[in-house]
């Protein structure tokens, strides 16, 4: 659970770091949150797989990344689009 917990702040984390920098790195700054992101959705596979998570938690953490991984690509988008 601690490294599902580091990969869960991780992603916030490259974002707040990633805003103090030049569009083009903040773009991947984006990138690597999106990394984070799927480590974390991989450990809840995990986790899920060994019993520390009932269903209802993985569905219910698995929405949740899907529709952050949506804001993060739009996000992407537009930083890449701003950048160039």
């Amino acid at each position: 659970m601690g490294q599902m917990r580091r990969a869960a702040v991780s992603a916030p984390s490259n974002i707040a770091e990633g805003a103090a920098r030049s569009p083009k790195e903040f773009a991947q700054f984006f990138t690597v949150a999106g990394g984070s992101l799927s480590e974390l959705d991989t450990q809840v596979e995990i986790a899920l797989k060994l019993d520390y998570l009932t269903s209802q938690q993985g569905e219910e953490l698995q929405s949740a990344m899907e529709c952050i991984a949506i804001k993060l690509a739009g996000l992407i988008s537009h930083v890449r689009k701003k950048a160039s």
